[in-house]
């Protein structure tokens, strides 16, 4: 992930965990095949906080307690303003592109897959999103928390900006 991600420590008892793919890979030998599981979880608190995980076991149940602990690991903290995002959004990783762009009130998460599942456990409630490109889980995931992970609410662009909130807004 990149370096300009806000990370946060996680508190156990209130995060909420999503499966998003649950893949059997098989590892040829001399033997035949060895199967195993690779999970890939969003995990988050329902308000700005989210993160993913990888894990990988022969057991369905493992690989997702695995995933589940690396996704706690590398949680992030997303702006939330009245049920949505600040700003329009582009997010990428690897082939994988997002868009997400900030909705009025009653509006919903309109979002495919891996991103509906991100933004709903991010805590958002209304937000316009498209996908673009890889339709790969793994990337669609990592693309959509790189777009989340560059909001900045009016406070922080004040604060780097070196103006007043009022400022921010005429503009």
């Amino acid at each position: 992930m990149a370096d300009n991600l806000k990370r946060v420590k996680p508190a156990d008892a209130e995060l909420k965990e999503k499966l998003v793919n649950l893949a059997r890979v098989a590892k040829v030998t001399k033997g035949g095949r060895t199967f195993s599981f690779s999970a890939l979880v969003v995990v988050g608190d329902g308000n700005g906080v989210v993160g993913y995980g990888l894990g990988k076991a022969r057991d369905v149940s493992e690989s997702i307690a695995k995933a589940v602990d690396d996704a706690k690991k590398n949680l992030v903290k997303v702006p939330i303003n009245k049920g949505t995002i600040p700003h329009e959004q582009k997010g990428k990783y690897g082939a994988g592109k997002v868009l997400i762009k900030p909705a009025a009130d009653g509006t919903g998460v309109i979002a495919g897959g891996a991103m509906r599942a991100v933004l709903e456990i991010a805590g958002v409630h209304n937000v316009l999103a498209k996908s673009q490109g890889s339709s790969n889980p793994h990337n669609v995931v990592k693309a959509t928390i790189d777009a989340l992970s560059k909001m900045r609410n009016a406070h922080e662009v004040a604060k780097t900006r070196g103006i007043s909130l009022e400022k921010v807004y005429e503009g």
